[in-house]
């Protein structure tokens, strides 16, 4: 049993949420708290797998206890909030502060949605109870049938001649990518080949991460937009609820944001990004699958191997859930195995090489 800890201030998201849980048969609520201190004092006594935790209450916010727990005493923590699109740089500083994944409430109608998204929910928790979380210094899956790219695009009766030699970087990660692709950004030089990611994040999350990657690293990092090309030294990440299609016209990579169904149960999906990238840019293209839950981007990264692309995968030392990239080397989609901190070293000597 996956035992959940629950800090809101709202009785009724505590009650909502506790009911709603109990009808999973791996998952156990063993405590619920209305603020923080109160949180303080159970866990004296008792220690969860996994924190449910909301940001705006009273007394000590929810990103004050998450900075004080993981400098403290670890546990693996989803934010649920109601203060996604306002409060979207809380909820990246939550990210960094090391919580695992997020959870978007609504504002009006929240114990019907929380009803609604059961299974949103518990697949959460379970991702977070297998995350590694470490101490620190002081999206989701519907139960609708599971979907493949052919969705979105269908496989081409017949490869797309490539006239042009240009390298394109693709990226697809999830739970605990937020830190792996900061690491890898950071380490990109400015004349690197454009990069495109998708990283499981929930709508009006993505611009204020590129935002704040964008101001650490030395690329150009921005949420993608309908047509943006893709330019050496910039980095596009796909928005939030939105599938992110590589594109080509000519010798000019470009990208299309695209409304759809949920792809390998994810919308942006790695796979319908893979995919795309096996269509328009072939041996032209690096692929990375990093960190994350279930299988999305395995399917899509053995097509874009099989197009003649050079495919990476995140090892399992350095990864928070070794899902993903477990499942696109299962698969031999993989050319090669590698730590996170050797990623961007490989991508640019690979890169360089036509």
């Amino acid at each position: 049993m996956i035992s959940v800890m629950i800090i809101d201030d709202s009785a009724v998201v505590r009650r909502t949420l506790s009911e709603v849980l109990s009808e999973e048969k791996d998952i156990q609520v063993i405590a619920t708290a209305n603020d923080p201190y109160d949180a303080a004092e159970k866990l004296k006594k008792i220690v969860p797998d996994v924190i449910i935790l909301d940001i705006e209450m009273p007394r000590m916010d929810g990103l004050t206890f998450l900075n004080k727990l993981m400098s403290q005493h670890p546990i693996p923590v989803i934010i649920c909030s109601s203060k996604a699109e306002e409060g979207s740089q809380n909820i990246f500083q939550a990210m960094r502060f090391g919580a695992v994944d997020i959870i978007q409430k609504p504002k009006i109608g929240t114990r019907q949605f929380l009803e609604e998204s059961r299974v949103i929910i518990s697949d959460a928790i379970r991702a977070a109870n297998l995350t590694h979380v470490r101490k620190t210094s002081a999206h989701r899956i519907t139960s609708s049938p599971k979907l493949t790219a052919d969705a979105i695009l269908p496989l081409p009766n017949n490869r797309v001649a490539i006239d042009t030699t240009e390298r394109v970087i693709v990226v697809g990660a999830s739970t605990g990518g937020t830190e792996a692709l900061r690491v890898f950004l950071e380490a990109l030089p400015i004349d690197c080949p454009g990069v495109v990611i998708v990283q499981h994040m929930p709508e009006h999350f993505t611009a204020a991460f590129a935002a704040r990657l964008d101001s650490i690293c030395a690329v150009s990092i921005k949420e993608a937009e309908n047509n943006d090309t893709v330019l050496r030294g910039r980095v596009l990440i796909a928005p939030g609820n939105k599938h992110l299609l590589l594109k080509r016209s000519g010798a000019r990579y470009y990208v299309e944001i695209k409304a759809g169904p949920l792809v390998s149960r994810h919308r942006p999906s790695v796979d319908v990004l893979f995919r795309s990238t096996a269509r328009y840019a072939g041996k032209n293209a690096i692929g990375v699958i990093m960190t994350g839950m279930g299988d999305d981007g395995a399917r899509g990264m053995l097509e874009m191997k099989d197009a003649g692309a050079f495919t990476i995968a995140q090892d399992e030392a350095s990864c928070v859930v070794f899902g993903m990239p477990k499942e696109a080397i299962k698969l031999g989609a993989v050319h090669k195995i590698v730590p996170l901190d050797n990623i961007a070293e490989l991508v640019i000597r690979k890169g360089t090489i036509i």
